[in-house]
């Protein structure tokens, strides 16, 4: 329902604004930017979800194999204490923890094109616990939420974008990045686990939380103590040597079992192809609204008032300059990644904003997108809480990375 009413909302907001800007201000062509914004959206739109297909043709097919092999159903062994208390309606052998497992795994690694697939496999499994096929459950709300506020290991992208617009220093925003991502998965798992009346105080919990906890700040050190050069070669090294070690042990678990991998893999590699087709219409329907939202100016218009508030209230407001990426963030990762890019060119990659934007950037994810697109693919219309908890952990990441900034950077 709210992920309906934003929807409508976005659209007519940027449409009264087109027209108050025409008669008010004699801007008449505003009317045509809209009209363009929309139809080069749905392209593209249209042109993101057919690069996915290849992307999930690919994993789905492999994934099949793992599953085949029972390699999946191992790996959600080992997270089946914890995933029992958050996810109690997920029976214990269900295939959809293992996907679930493999897809928060590839995302704190920050294989954004290895974790979609992996997302999507696990909520069209979900589904086939869904009594009610268009609403959402618990489960599916809350493996979104922590979607939506994923930790990353390696945001090695960011350290890209720094390093090409003159950072002294690229990975300076490293440890910070980690800890706002952090905290913004905590907050999201919180409220919708309060929701959701699960017990998070459960002594298992805590035990898996706390082994998180050290795990991450035990890798935040290693890499910390590592020359810039050598902390990103080493990223991207173990990054991808994961992955691939992760590929060969389904294939050779796989063999070991008898199993005809090819068989498996194009099994698989059919359900990719029906996912990626059904995504395009609500995919498309989000993205519109979100062009026309920003090409009317509201966007602008709204940051500019905020900023003006704080100011008058005398408070630092070297922080609001970083808003426009993270609202843009839930909104639109594209959208998001060109405000940074343009923020780090005229503030500066070393300046506070610009060191700022970048943790907003690489500690959260895009809300907006993953609601169309992991409801989309499974046909659930009614999203319960689901946005709500997810722009939730945006705000407390987008206060932790202003937070965080001004401790390191200040």
């Amino acid at each position: 329902m709210l992920l309906n009413v934003m929807w409508a909302g976005f659209i007519l907001v940027a449409v009264l604004a087109a027209i108050v800007q025409a008669v008010v201000l004699g801007n008449t062509g505003i009317f045509a930017e809209l009209v363009k914004a929309m139809f080069d959206t749905a392209k593209t739109g249209f042109e993101i979800a057919l690069g996915l297909t290849g992307v999930m043709t690919l994993w789905l097919g492999i994934l099949k194999i793992g599953e085949k092999a029972g390699l999946i159903a191992w790996a959600a062994r080992a997270l089946a204490p914890l995933f029992a208390r958050l996810f109690p309606a997920v029976p214990r052998d269900h295939p959809a923890l293992g996907s679930m497992t493999m897809n928060i795994a590839a995302n704190m690694l920050g294989l954004d094109n290895a974790a979609t697939p992996l997302g999507l496999k696990a909520m069209r499994e979900l589904q086939t616990l869904n009594p009610t096929p268009d609403i959402a459950t618990d489960a599916q709300i809350l493996f979104l939420v922590i979607n939506t506020a994923s930790v990353t290991l390696f945001p090695v992208t960011i350290f890209a974008y720094r390093a090409q617009l003159g950072a002294a220093d690229p990975t300076d925003v490293f440890i910070p990045l980690l800890l706002a991502s952090y905290v913004a998965t905590l907050a999201g798992v919180a409220l919708t686990g309060s929701i959701q009346r699960l017990r998070l105080f459960d002594p298992v919990v805590l035990a898996y939380l706390g082994g998180m906890t050290a795990l991450i700040g035990g890798v935040a050190w290693w890499f910390m103590r590592l020359p810039v050069a050598e902390m990103q070669a080493q990223s991207a090294l173990w990054s991808n040597l994961l992955l691939l070690l992760a590929v060969s042990a389904m294939i050779i678990g796989a063999l070991w079992q008898r199993v005809n991998v090819y068989e498996a893999f194009v099994e698989g590699a059919k359900e990719g192809f029906q996912v990626a087709v059904g995504i395009i219409p609500y995919l498309v329907a989000m993205l519109v609204a979100i062009a026309l939202l920003r090409a009317s100016g509201v966007m602008g218009w709204a940051i500019a008032v905020v900023k003006s508030g704080v100011v008058a209230m005398g408070w630092d407001a070297r922080w609001v300059e970083g808003l426009p990426v993270g609202i843009m963030k839930s909104l639109s990762g594209s959208g998001a990644r060109a405000l940074m890019i343009d923020t780090l060119k005229t503030q500066g990659a070393d300046s506070f904003v610009g060191r700022l934007v970048s943790i907003i950037q690489g500690s959260s994810e895009t809300t907006f997108y993953v609601l169309a697109v992991y409801f989309g693919a499974v046909n659930i219309k009614n999203t319960r809480y689901a946005a709500g908890c997810g722009l939730f952990a945006d705000a407390v990441g987008f206060a932790a990375a202003a937070g965080v900034a001004y401790v390191f950077f200040g």
